[in-house]
């Protein structure tokens, strides 16, 4: 397994192996060895210098591996020369990773999602990955140049990527008219490093069962469950697909329709590994990922998770680190301990009461376009109809109060 590292510390370029080394059990394979090489530069050819190809052609035969996998992602020429000087099967962090979201994807929308981003990678790379189909076809009404099996595929590639764009915007369209139908709900994101423990955080906060495994990209597919904070105070939370440092653009792009869940969202819940020894460059990755899809300025709590992990004192370092570094609103939660979720219930609470504020609407009975806007925008408590006047208790979003607010004859009792 190759992973040559590039100005990063020896405790990093171990915790990126020891990573590599996970997704690689989960997608299927025993890992024998590993090799790393600190470079100023990629060598054009091979990425990692001539000398250590020929020693990682050792470590291949005194293995019998037949699979080596770089942590770096490699251009096509890269891999086909490290394929042809190997003798033996060559994938990067990107393929790898495209090949444990096919198998793990689950709903119709995933799998072409994936399907999407393994076309993608693999258009530019077919030459090394298919070399068979450079035959030109012969025959009577062929002959001449013709056409190459290679380019049929590509047209036929091409083609197909653009036929899952078109399904994938049908999706899109679809979700939105369902994100409306929702628009009264105050709605949370989980995002978070992969593993972090957003199902465990869903499914604890819900009390509805869902799939959890102690490995990279357990679930793909969101889940939205209702949480109930108080009575008659609920709230929709969904858990989205986690991400992962060099996560392929072409994911990121394919994924773009299931991650739209947390750019609507009233609050992300960013789940971080208390644990986990790499957890701030994890979080940094969660928010550069965020960052491209738009969603550096939407309000985030931070749910350090995993404390149940800490001892009383590591925990207490913890914290006081935590606090140091960052002035954003931090909670430290445990899924798997009793009352361990109690801070984020309380806080989730206090969100929907900041953000969806309870008031006591006075609208004139012939203000219909008004009337309707509430039951539209917001959740309605309660209706007393008072000859020429409705009146409504409602809890509302504070961009749709301040559009009723400017409605000639509506009165607005509560939170300014």
């Amino acid at each position: 397994m190759g992973a040559p590292t590039k100005d990063v510390t020896s405790e990093i370029a171990e915790e990126h192996l020891n990573e590599l080394g996970r997704l690689t059990d989960t997608a299927g394979a025993l890992v024998v060895g590993d090799l790393r090489q600190r470079l100023d530069r990629p060598h054009p050819k091979y990425y990692i210098g001539e000398g250590k190809v020929a020693e990682l052609k050792e470590v291949v035969k005194a293995n019998r591996a037949n699979l080596v996998i770089f942590d770096e992602e490699l251009s096509p020429a890269q891999g086909k020369n490290l394929e042809e000087a190997l003798g033996t099967r060559v994938m990067d962090r990107a393929e790898l990773i495209l090949d444990i979201f096919a198998t793990r994807a689950r709903s119709a929308e995933s799998q072409m999602q994936v399907e999407l981003a393994q076309l993608e990678y693999m258009l530019p790379r077919l030459k090394r990955m298919w070399t068979h189909l450079s035959r030109i076809r012969g025959g009577i009404g062929l002959r001449g140049p013709g056409e190459t099996q290679l380019e049929t595929d590509r047209r036929l590639i091409t083609r197909r990527i653009q036929d899952l764009r078109e399904k994938l915007e049908t999706v899109v369209r679809r979700r939105e008219t369902q994100r409306k139908s929702r628009a009264s709900e105050f709605t949370v994101a989980l995002v978070g490093y992969t593993n972090a423990g957003k199902s465990s955080v869903l499914s604890a906060l819900s009390g509805s069962p869902l799939f959890v495994e102690d490995r990279l990209f357990a679930t793909l597919d969101p889940s939205t469950r209702s949480v109930e904070l108080a009575p008659n105070q609920r709230v929709l939370v969904t858990d989205t697909v986690g991400f992962i440092r060099k996560l392929p653009h072409q994911l990121v792009a394919s994924f773009r329709s299931t991650l739209e869940e947390a750019t609507t969202a009233d609050v992300l819940l960013h789940v971080i590994d208390a644990s986990h020894p790499g957890w701030l460059e994890q979080k940094e990755v969660v928010e550069e990922v965020l960052a491209e899809l738009g969603l550096a300025d939407r309000p985030v709590i931070l749910v350090f998770n995993k404390v149940d992990r800490l001892t009383h004192g590591e925990e207490q370092e913890f914290r006081a680190r935590v606090a140091a570094l960052f002035d954003q609103r931090a909670i430290y939660t445990s899924a798997l301990e009793t009352g361990g979720l109690e801070e984020l219930r309380s806080l989730l609470l206090d969100e929907l009461h900041e953000q969806r504020p309870e008031l006591h609407l006075v609208i004139p009975a012939s203000d219909g376009v008004a009337i309707a806007s509430v039951y539209r925008d917001g959740e309605v408590l309660s209706r007393a109809d008072r000859d020429a006047r409705v009146d409504l208790i409602a809890r509302l979003p504070r961009p749709a109060l301040g559009r009723l607010q400017q409605r000639t004859g509506v009165e607005v009792y509560g939170p300014e």
